[in-house]
């Protein structure tokens, strides 16, 4: 009977102590077994005991200094970048004002007979009424209304109105122009005019009943009506609309200048011709 009283102590101590174990080394994870929470609790410790003087014999230790040390080799280099971009911008700027400098020198030295005043072109209103564009130069540069104005191409237009800064100048393709023009060929009168349908096309009208119209024959101011020199080509003929009137029949000018890429002008103040 003692024999057997002395067993169930001892079931009940074992029982107790396993209890003990359950709650202490069970971390409630329903997917862990008891005895791989016991060995996780056991070797983890020895586990990270040999990490960190593994870490520590092989430099690891040093990692957060490493990290520190490469987010401000981080930051130095984009500054760097963000001044090199900086820099980048300085030198594409320097080269567009180069270019437009190359662009002046090639205008004046084209039109040397003029006396001229280099402008470039700060704004466009090419619509399908209004044919305009403003440039940089006005009133203190000594421009003035009428003033001519033309490209490496030839012809732009002329100023019809000015600022102390800025002076507006109308198209030879606005709807409103009307240039007064001379085919090369045979030196016959043209009027040249603007249309609503095309930027760069202009109406030729007024054609003498006796005249040859040719296919690329160049068109050139005639230096008539007051505002536009002699001799400044204006465009090339395209083609020609006959109809049953002689007097009606118009011809197609291709203009010389590309309004849609036009930059730089010059601004003739005086036809020494």
């Amino acid at each position: 009977m003692y024999r057997d009283k002395k067993v169930a102590i001892l079931g009940i101590v074992i029982t107790i102590i396993l209890l003990i174990l359950v709650v202490i080394f069970s971390n409630g994870e329903s997917n862990t077994s008891f005895f791989e929470n016991v060995a996780n609790k056991l070797v983890m410790p020895v586990q990270n005991g040999l990490t960190y003087l593994k870490n520590k014999l092989n430099g690891n230790d040093t990692f957060f200094t490493d990290i520190n040390r490469l987010k401000e080799e981080n930051e130095n280099l984009k500054k760097q970048n963000s001044e090199l971009e900086q820099s980048l911008r300085e030198l594409e700027n320097i080269k567009t004002e180069n270019e437009t400098l190359k662009e002046y020198l090639g205008l004046t030295e084209k039109y040397g007979e003029y006396k001229t005043i280099p402008a470039y072109i700060i704004n466009k209103d090419i619509s399908n009424y209004s044919k305009t564009i403003v440039i940089n130069v006005g009133s203190k540069d000594g421009v003035q209304e009428n003033m001519t104005v033309i490209a490496d191409q030839g012809l732009v237009g002329h100023v019809i109105s000015v600022t102390d800064s800025t002076a507006k100048v109308q198209t030879i393709i606005d709807t409103s122009s009307s240039v007064s023009c001379m085919m090369s060929t045979n030196k016959d009168s043209i009027v040249c005019k603007g249309t609503l349908e095309n930027n760069s096309q202009l109406k030729g009208m007024y054609i003498p009943t006796d005249a040859d119209v040719i296919q690329g024959d160049s068109i050139e101011t005639s230096g008539l009506g007051g505002i536009y020199p002699k001799g400044i080509h204006v465009g090339t003929v395209k083609s020609v609309s006959n109809t049953s009137n002689m007097i009606d029949r118009y011809a197609v000018i291709e203009t010389a200048v590309d309004f849609n890429k036009l930059n730089t002008v010059l601004v003739i103040n005086n036809a020494t011709s």
